[in-house]
């Protein structure tokens, strides 16, 4: 059974330096995730599922317009998780409004915690890896505009893999 899962790139030269940065920090799994925001976490399917996957995702993009994301500084899902990231400060709704979208259908799963976009940064490190990243990521910033989403499948040797990109297609708000 492929493990998938969705979610929004971030696109260079930004997503290197993330994930560059997410591996100085000693973070040993950054080079085998893309630097995303998630909209569906890894979630097992059965083989026979995909091209529904594929299908409904195809209509969840229809749904949904184009839109702006401005990361800006860092958060923590501390002592909940032991998770940094690079917070959205714009963006967050539509993120949201697309999560939703995609998480219907054959993709209806129950989250383990409320979803809150966001581009992980450090995970699972040492609180003073997981401080260090929260204090030298504070001030950054970028803004790109979100167009298309991808599903991800992911190989035990190559990490999470797009296999499909889905554009953005629906009506202007």
């Amino acid at each position: 059974m492929p493990t998938i899962g969705v979610a929004v790139a971030i696109p260079e030269p930004w997503a290197s330096e993330l994930q560059d940065y997410r591996t100085a920090v000693g973070d040993t799994t950054a080079a085998m995730i893309p630097t995303h925001i998630t909209l569906v976490p890894p979630t097992e399917i059965d083989d026979l599922q995909v091209a529904d996957v594929e299908k409904h995702l195809e209509e969840a993009a229809a749904e949904v317009a184009s839109y702006c994301v401005h990361l800006r500084g860092t958060g923590t899902f501390r002592p909940v998780s032991p998770v940094v990231f690079v917070t959205l400060v714009e963006g967050i709704s539509q993120c949201e409004q697309l999560a939703g979208a995609v998480r219907r259908g054959p993709l209806d799963i129950e989250l383990q915690y409320p979803y809150h976009p966001h581009v992980t940064v450090a995970h699972h490190l040492e609180d003073p890896l997981l401080d260090r990243a929260f204090d030298e990521l504070a001030a950054f910033e970028c803004e790109f505009d979100v167009s298309a989403f991808h599903l991800y499948v992911h190989d035990e040797d190559e990490g999470w893999q797009p296999t499909r990109t889905f554009t953005l297609d629906g009506p202007a708000g």
